[in-house]
């Protein structure tokens, strides 16, 4: 129903190129209107997002007439006085540039792209996001609450069976990981580095220098060790504590984590937001503490094999956070659609069985993992019996979908609107 996210930074880009270069209005909705500028920013966004040809015909048309849908929900809002608070504005704006930083790789990155600094690029959208919030929120109290009674359920699976297509094959997963641990003597000359670095800083060196030369954290330390503004929940445990407990320009004792050891200063605090750059020093895991791990995943494998509880054992030893106190519960997935690497690991699995230890890669880290396959669903057509919960889900979106549609045609019929391209 939206282009927000893409809609947000393709209004920026609009604004960058404002004054450039000769705009007209395409269109006029209510009190609002859409400028050719905007309009070619956004439809740049969506053939990228959506990977298809710019020259496709339509697409000017298709994403116009959304632009304007939007405009129409916000009249409606507006009349309707449905309203958000300046702090819900200033959270979602926070969060959406925050995202945006780290996909560029750095504020000065970001600000390169759009042509001006942080602090105008929310100056220049917080009105737009103000008002994309309001469509939100109307949506969400139009639809968000939608319901489809069992007998809708059933007409509608009758009457679209044959177009619904297979369910394709489906797997079920848990499973145990163990992180190897540090080698001792790894351990301590990494720390002896790390006593170097900190005992550098603390004279003076200057550490955006320091971790461009020294720091192993590769998407941080061409930028001096930048992490950018960040809220809670985005740092591992070890390292949030340290963060948050810094004043601004200070710098942290050896912080140690399941990445390293952390060198942090906190460059500056804003609310909730923090601002840290970090200095990373790996300790690099030994065929030894490989060994140890990939034992005791042998070991809970035999256990598990001789009748013992594997979602016990799971919230006992595995040392994924996310999914130990689950039992290990990885939930279901098409099998397709599993990472290379772990689709190597249960192609060959049949239901009840469970993996020898593999390894299991995570960015820069890595672990070692036994698997359970739950459960393995082959790929197969539709039926009410065995697929309710699917077909109920599809049945539901397009019950919303044809909802929506027929509300913007009725807003249409009410609310002046006129597309001028």
């Amino acid at each position: 129903m939206k282009l927000l996210q893409w809609g947000f930074f393709a209004v920026l880009f609009a604004l960058s190129a404002y004054g450039q270069t000769l705009d007209r209005v395409v269109a006029v909705v209510d009190n609002e209107i859409i400028l050719e500028s905007e309009m070619n920013a956004q439809v740049q966004f969506y053939v990228f997002n959506n990977k298809i040809d710019p020259n496709t015909p339509g697409i000017k048309e298709q994403v116009l007439q959304s632009m304007i849908n939007e405009k129409l929900i916000l009249a409606k809002a507006i009349e309707d006085s449905v309203s958000v608070t300046d702090d819900e504005v200033q959270q979602q704006l926070d969060a959406v540039i925050q995202q945006r930083i780290q996909q560029f790789g750095s504020e000065a990155k970001l600000e390169e792209v759009y042509g001006m600094p942080i602090s105008r690029i929310k100056r220049e959208f917080r009105e737009e996001m103000r008002k994309n919030l309001l469509t939100q929120r109307l949506q969400q109290q139009r639809f968000g609450s939608a319901s489809i009674s069992r007998r809708q359920v059933e007409e509608f699976f009758q009457t679209f069976k044959d177009s619904l297509g297979k369910v394709p094959e489906e797997v079920e997963l848990a499973h145990i990981y163990i992180k190897p641990g540090f080698d001792k003597t790894a351990h301590e000359v990494a720390l002896t580095k790390a006593r170097t670095i900190l005992d550098s800083l603390k004279a003076g060196a200057d550490f955006g220098e320091m971790a461009k030369r020294y720091s192993d954290d590769p998407g941080s330390a061409p930028q001096g060790g930048d992490l950018g503004f960040v809220r809670r929940g985005q740092f591992v445990k070890e390292f949030e504590t340290a963060v948050f407990s810094l004043g601004e320009k200070q710098l942290s004792s050896l912080i140690e984590t399941e990445f390293g050891i952390h060198i942090i200063q906190l460059l500056e605090r804003r609310g909730d937001a923090v601002h840290p750059r970090h200095i990373l020093v790996r300790v690099p895991r030994t065929e030894s503490s490989d060994q140890v791990a990939i034992t005791l995943l042998d070991s809970i494998r035999s256990a598990v094999l001789a009748g013992a509880n594997f979602a016990e054992l799971a919230r006992r030893y595995s040392e994924d956070k996310e999914t130990s106190l689950l039992g290990g519960n990885l939930g279901t997935a098409e099998f397709e659609s599993l990472d290379k690497s772990l689709l190597a690991t249960v192609a060959p699995l049949k239901e009840g069985e469970i993996s020898k230890p593999e390894k299991l890669q995570t960015g820069n880290n890595y672990g070692y993992h036994i698997v359970w396959m739950k459960k393995r669903t082959p790929a197969h057509s539709l039926t009410l019996d065995g697929d309710y919960q699917r077909i109920e889900s599809i049945a539901l979106n397009y019950k919303r979908t044809k909802d929506y549609q027929a509300w913007l045609e009725e807003l249409k019929s009410k609310i002046y609107w006129q597309s001028r391209l």
